[in-house]
């Protein structure tokens, strides 16, 4: 079975991140195996738009569009489905770059024609040159990172993460879009799980679906220094409950939270123990993660309690959209 074409889909909103967009196009356009195209699909900013399609007038391979819906990550990756022609549609974080194999990595999961998406590792790049000694490595989710806790290798897993995965473009088909209302929009609260919900509503529609996870497909993230701060992470750990609720409304309470009472029965457990046991050998930051991890559990659950009422009195509201049949239907 020859390898897919992949699309490669790049969501950008500010000028802020001029230089990263611009690497992170690169570390596309040096892949081992060429993507078919990149798509930077603008979200409603007119002058990087304007200066994004200046800068990329002469290269083929890299087109620039406009989120053709509401403002948002999810519209922002929803028009670049549409618009795009591969087999595949692989999603980078514009504030990334990704490794030379990566889609190579990619295209072998699609080996078996069960795999519906793959996900990769996402490494972070600390602003100040290394991870805070309070910073639990079971929290890089926080920073859209891999986070210690996921399997190993090339896994099964519940869902992709949404900064560094890929999807057939079957998969859109069956369960339709990333839904609107859930994930980032901007500069507002850092809210999340919108590819968490697609991939549970993937599965719902196509029951023999595999998803999987390959730590070989690895991007590096980039951490600004106010992320890296105990208020950063208190207001994202509160913004995960806030998301999750929202997925628990959408698939279910069961399916929206299987992996994340695993997560905070198995992992979080044996990271405050080892956060403890370093503290009392005195190495640096062990009572810091440890206590993080603790924060970190309660104010994710404060989160989801908030959501959860506010869901059920009709005070959050999202949508799922359709993606256009064929391909490349935006121009």
């Amino acid at each position: 079975m020859s390898a897919p074409d992949i699309s490669v889909v790049i969501c950008v909103y500010t000028e802020d991140r001029w230089e990263d967009i611009l690497a992170a196009v690169s570390s596309v356009r040096a892949q081992s195996r060429p993507a078919r195209e990149t798509l930077l699909v603008v979200d409603h900013n007119q002058t990087l738009l304007e200066r994004l399609s200046g800068e990329y007038k002469e290269v083929e391979e890299v087109r620039v569009l406009a989120n053709a819906g509401p403002r948002g990550l999810s519209a922002g990756r929803n028009t670049g489905i549409a618009a795009s022609h591969g087999e595949v549609i692989a999603f980078l974080d514009d504030d990334a770059v990704a490794e030379r194999d990566w889609l190579r990595h990619f295209a072998e999961g699609y080996a078996d024609p069960r795999v519906m998406a793959v996900g990769g590792r996402t490494m972070p790049i600390w602003a100040s040159g290394r991870r805070p000694a309070w910073f639990p490595e079971e929290f890089d989710w926080v920073v859209g990172c891999t986070y210690k806790g996921l399997p190993p290798g090339r896994a099964r897993v519940r869902n992709v993460l949404g900064g560094n995965a890929s999807f057939r473009r079957t998969a859109f088909a069956a369960a339709g879009g990333f839904a609107t209302g859930i994930g980032r929009d901007g500069d507002k609260r850092p809210l999340g799980c919108e590819e968490t919900e697609l991939c549970i509503r993937l599965s719902g529609a196509r029951p023999d679906a595999i998803l999987l996870m390959d730590d070989r497909a690895v991007i590096h993230h980039r951490v600004p220094a106010p992320r890296e701060h105990f208020a950063y992470f208190r207001t994202r750990t509160y913004a995960e409950g806030l998301s999750k609720a929202l997925v628990a409304r959408s698939v279910g309470s069961d399916k929206g939270l299987e992996s994340e009472r695993r997560y905070t029965t198995r992992v979080l457990p044996a990271g405050v123990a080892r956060g403890l046991r370093d503290a009392l050998l005195a190495r640096p930051g062990g009572a810091g993660r440890a206590g993080a991890i603790v924060a970190g559990v309660l104010t994710a659950a404060g989160g989801y309690v908030l959501g959860s009422v506010r869901a059920r009195r009709g005070g959050a509201t999202f949508s799922v959209v359709r993606i256009p049949d064929g391909e490349g239907d935006i121009a």
